[in-house]
């Protein structure tokens, strides 16, 4: 077997492997290391993929148990947890064996190991075999990220549980703790609470998801507190204590003040993720990293060594799978002396809990810090005839557009379904379209995208169907 390649790239996620099929569909000879076992990275295997099939089967429970009677459906439901996982370890099976047949469709050499770079185009793979010495012209590293730790605590993934553990309870908590309000913590937190578990969420700033249009940010928090979910925020988590087969957590203000104790069978820690670079031989190979431990890229993703590139979780911007992907593509054909580029004003983000979270582009606050005139377009679901239909009406589409060039900026949602509605306003967006644009392109009725394009007619001041 050839050790020599054109490329091998360090990391077999949605930034790892897609950059190595690129460099394959681009006749470049790519190899893709990954030492987990099965491809796909953090997000097929432990991430996105196994907490959208549980956020999914827990919603279909709870809509069962509260609001099939509404519909006209009645009957008796009970949860069947097993059944419930051996679903999403099916689909996460499938979909990592899918990669694998990626790889090899498009001539890339997939390879389990642990690699380390030893020098200029040398790669050692650790294999459960021995030891595979590559040589290679460019090197890609796209490692991802892994949890980051709160201080003074233990994850053992059994009742102190990172995202990982949190995927395999083998039952819903009766008291489950979320430490961190970020995406995270309130996906997996919508799981067990809609499963049974009384949620209580700790958040060391003011707000839930820094970082979202706090217009929308704070209807989101309304809705998750009427469905059951305890928010603290502004606190801080100082002690964690077993008390029996359960735990006394001790939590204080985040500027200081009185303590008090919340009791909880599980503690999920979900304070954010760091970039993955343990034992990659960075450090001997010269390769620059920020205070952070991010790898410093140039705008193309080349490091400070020549020949060496870094995508996806490992360097800077939003720890997005498919902002991974797209700097994958753009790495690889930059590799291949083509013009890869990623916009990133239009990569969108999505929060899958009920109801659905949705942004692209900017916020409010941003353009206003920026100095930005800008005028601003507002739909409810209310208002929208399939939301009424289906009894999904809570949220509403907000789009942004300059003042001066109607350009659209931003568009934020939260309601029903919204995640796959963003990709319209992303490719608005990197076509440099207006609101008017929106406005005026022919929506099918009844659907919710028609939000959309009321909330775009709404930036003019002609909103027809409210």
């Amino acid at each position: 077997m050839a050790d020599a390649f054109d490329v091998v790239v360090i990391g077999g996620g949605p930034g790892g492997y897609n950059c190595a099929i690129r460099l394959g569909q681009l006749g470049l000879e790519a190899a893709c290391v990954d030492k987990r076992g099965t491809f796909g990275g953090t997000c097929l295997n432990v991430g996105c993929i196994p907490s959208k099939a549980l956020l999914h089967a827990s919603d279909l429970y709870h809509l069962a148990k509260s609001d099939f009677a509404r519909f006209g459906i009645k009957g008796t439901y009970e949860l069947d947890l097993k059944t419930m996982m051996a679903h999403k370890d099916k689909v996460v099976g499938e979909l990592t064996k899918g990669v694998e047949f990626l790889l090899r469709k498009n001539k890339a050499e997939g390879i389990v190991g642990e690699a380390k770079i030893t020098g200029p185009g040398k790669v050692s793979v650790k294999t459960k075999d021995g030891t595979r010495e590559l040589t290679c012209k460019h090197i890609v590293i796209a490692t991802g990220s892994d949890v980051a730790p709160l201080p003074g605590v233990t994850i053992d993934e059994k009742q102190i549980v990172s995202s990982t553990g949190a995927l395999s309870l083998e039952s819903p908590p009766k008291r489950l703790l979320v430490v961190g309000a970020g995406v995270i913590g309130l996906e997996l937190g919508s799981v067990w609470r809609r499963l049974g578990s009384d949620v209580q969420v700790v958040e060391f700033l003011d707000r839930i998801v820094p970082g979202l249009d706090s217009e929308v940010g704070k209807q989101f928090q309304r809705l998750l507190e009427k469905q059951g979910m305890k928010f603290k925020l502004g606190s801080k988590v100082v002690g964690v204590e077993k008390t029996g087969d359960a735990y006394a957590v001790a939590v204080e203000p985040a500027k200081g003040g009185a303590r008090e104790t919340f009791d909880a069978d599980v503690i999920l820690v979900a304070i954010g993720r760091r970039p993955y670079t343990d034992g990659l031989g960075l450090d001997e190979a010269g390769v620059k990293r920020d205070a952070r431990g991010r790898i410093v890229t140039d705008e193309h993703f080349k490091t400070n060594v020549t020949g060496i590139w870094a995508i996806g979780d490992v360097r800077e911007g939003a720890m997005l799978a498919h902002k991974a992907e797209d700097e994958a593509v753009a790495c690889a054909e930059r590799i291949a002396g083509k013009a890869g580029h990623v916009n990133y004003d239009a990569i969108p983000s999505v929060i899958y809990t009920y109801p659905e979270v949705a942004t692209v582009g900017k916020t409010e606050e941003e353009l206003k810090a920026a100095g930005v005139a800008y005028k601003v377009g507002k739909f409810p679901f209310t208002a929208n005839a399939r939301a009424k239909a289906n009894m999904a009406t809570e949220g509403f589409v907000k789009v942004l557009a300059d003042a001066t060039t109607d350009r659209v900026l931003g568009v934020h949602m939260i309601g029903p379904d919204v995640g796959n509605m963003i990709g319209e306003a992303s490719l608005a967006m990197e076509f440099s379209a207006s609101a008017e644009d929106i406005a005026r392109t022919s929506h099918a009725h009844p659907t919710l995208t028609e939000a959309i394009r009321q909330a775009a007619m709404g930036v003019d001041g002609w909103t027809m169907q409210m």
